[in-house]
């Protein structure tokens, strides 16, 4: 069944191509902003400017922050300087920030200078926190209100600010300075005695953030205690903003597509696949493959150094691709339920003592399984000393791999890069080459070879 922006796409370009404008704009007025979001992603640009000035002027600001930053961009580009300047100005903050950061200078200073000098000092504020920190993602337009009001006082105080704050269903409550004291839910304001005080019904033990705090700290804070809203603080408390269930969404996509490029040994791509141009897929691919390759080299040095092996028994050839495979899909395996649990926050790396136990003694009971049925196998191919080699082989060549993908991703935490750099393509090479050495040199210890 087809998703419903899909059925949207069709109805827009039938209205398009009959020059139906008022079957179109009764269209998009029936539409959700996120489907007519999808709708202008997968229109041409000329198209797309045509369909978007059709909308009513106060939901362009809405679509357009659910656009893609590439398609964001390039609508900027094609509507007038005040069009720009309108949508920018009332944007969110984070959808703002989301926007600026992945552009280059020259392109952020041009949109700066559409936008009034109070928008472009809250731009450049949360463009100052590091790059994929909580401070990037809070948007700072978040009402709060006094522990010593009135539950009437804080009531008045929101209706008042009601087009300031992003609307979510906590009221967080700080004192005269700004340090954040307690959080309120909405709730509480249509049950509650109104002649109450506000610190008489909040909550104290809230969880907050720090602003430097990484954005996947924030996705697993929200999803371990089911926060709709995550408030952000500054070292000594203050509330500088808060993150929305909404934008942590935003962070488990985008880390799940860096955590797949990176296994698949793809440098990080802001853009999508449609979108992205064959040379920068080229320039994201090429550097892992020819490091891929240098890595492999090692494995040919290696056979070439038993040629005389290979030359006096021939049937090893037969049984090298198996053992090579073995070790390396044993090795990816391992590596990518590492990876997954430390992206996760199920394992921290100072469990990887316990956890190399386990996998030491897993990768045994793999390897053995593995070794019984390759020995079969050499014994056929080439008697009892044949599959003396390539049960003992395979089975050190499982735990061999298994080790190196259970062991990498720990060592790249441990020296805080990203662990899904250890990604299945490179353990497999690693495990390719300390298989073949491992292989060529039984063979040459149990049949009394040369190399």
């Amino acid at each position: 069944m087809p998703a419903p922006h899909e059925h949207d796409l069709d109805v827009v370009l039938e209205c398009l191509e009959q020059a139906d404008l008022t079957g179109l704009r009764q269209r998009l007025d029936e539409m959700r902003i996120q489907d007519i979001a999808h709708v202008l992603m997968a229109l041409e640009p000329d198209p797309r400017r045509e369909v978007f000035r059709l909308l009513a002027p106060g939901r362009r600001v809405d679509v357009f922050s659910y656009l893609d930053p590439h398609h964001q961009l390039q609508l900027i580009e094609q509507i007038s300087a005040a069009e720009g300047r309108f949508l920018l100005s009332e944007m969110l903050p984070d959808d703002l920030t989301a926007l600026l950061e992945d552009l280059p200078k020259e392109q952020v200073r041009r949109l700066l200078r559409l936008l009034p000098f109070r928008s472009i000092r809250r731009a450049l504020t949360l463009l100052g926190y590091p790059e994929d920190s909580c401070g990037r993602l809070m948007t700072t337009a978040v009402v709060s209100v006094r522990p010593h009001w009135t539950m009437a006082r804080a009531l008045e105080h929101l209706r008042d600010q009601v087009e300031v704050g992003e609307t979510v269903n906590l009221v967080y409550v700080t004192d005269e300075d700004g340090v954040l004291q307690g959080v309120l839910p909405l709730k509480y304001f249509l049950k509650a005695d109104l002649d109450s005080p506000v610190e008489g019904l909040m909550a104290r033990n809230l969880v907050s953030i720090r602003a430097d705090e990484p954005q996947e700290e924030a996705l697993r804070t929200m999803r371990h205690y089911d926060l709709p809203a995550l408030p952000v603080v500054d070292e000594a408390g203050e509330l500088l903003g808060v993150i929305t269930v909404d934008d942590v969404f935003d962070v488990e996509q985008e880390e799940t597509t860096e955590d797949f490029h990176r296994m698949g040994s793809v440098g990080t791509m802001s853009l999508s696949l449609r979108d992205a141009h064959p040379g920068l897929l080229y320039r994201k691919r090429i550097f892992w493959l020819l490091v891929l390759v240098a890595v492999n080299i090692l494995g040919g040095m290696v056979i070439s150094a038993y040629e005389a092996a290979i030359e006096a028994v021939v049937v090893l050839v037969f049984f090298l691709p198996l053992i090579i495979a073995g070790g390396g899909n044993a090795g990816a395996q391992s590596a990518t339920l590492m990876v997954r649990s430390l992206a996760t926050g199920e394992v921290q790396p100072k469990d990887w003592l316990r956890l190399w136990g386990k996998e030491l003694g897993v990768a045994a009971a793999l390897g053995g399984t593995m070794a019984l049925t390759v020995a079969a196998l050499g014994f056929w191919r080439g008697g009892g000393e044949i599959a003396l080699v390539v049960s003992l082989a395979m089975l050190l060549v499982v735990l061999v791999g298994s080790m190196v993908g259970m062991i990498l991703p720990f060592v790249l935490s441990r020296l805080r890069l990203d662990p899904a750099t250890s990604s299945a393509p490179l353990v497999t090479s690693i495990a390719d080459v300390a298989g073949i050495f491992i292989y060529f040199g039984l063979a040459t210890a149990v049949l009394g070879l040369g190399g």
